[in-house]
């Protein structure tokens, strides 16, 4: 039994914490409406909930040319992976290796050491360590 617990280990994970626009005063709807792809946006009116924009985005806007690019600041390229991924917690490695792969292979810019800096200083999206025990 010992075993178990001594071989668990605690990753960091990272996600877009909802919580944390609110406590900052700041609007998550607006940030993620900017990502909407053209007809989305045309479509949507007034107010759309967290999760009806997370749903959209995951299943529309994401899959349009252009969502993730190499010209986009890094940080915006997390915060729409985020987005694209309905907001599911990833580690490091997968969050650099996911991006890596929308951003054409940039390995220099998508690695561990640079994305764990950039996350941690992060004051404007809203990313945020939650820890997983696996």
């Amino acid at each position: 039994m010992n075993e178990d617990i001594a071989t668990k280990q605690v990753r960091p994970r990272w996600f877009i914490d909802l919580d944390w626009f609110q406590q900052n005063d700041r609007s998550f709807s607006t940030l993620a409406q900017s990502c909407l792809c053209s007809e989305c946006r045309e479509r949507s009116k007034g107010e759309i909930s967290a999760a009806d924009l997370l749903t959209t985005i995951k299943d529309c806007c994401s899959n349009a040319p252009g969502f993730i690019t190499t010209e986009l600041p890094i940080l915006e390229c997390i915060f729409r992976l985020f987005l694209a991924n309905g907001n599911q917690p990833l580690d490091l490695g997968e969050l650099g290796r996911q991006l890596s792969e929308w951003r054409g292979r940039d390995t220099y810019r998508t690695s561990a050491e640079i994305l764990s800096r950039l996350l941690k200083s992060d004051q404007y999206y809203g990313l945020r360590q939650v820890q997983i025990n696996t």
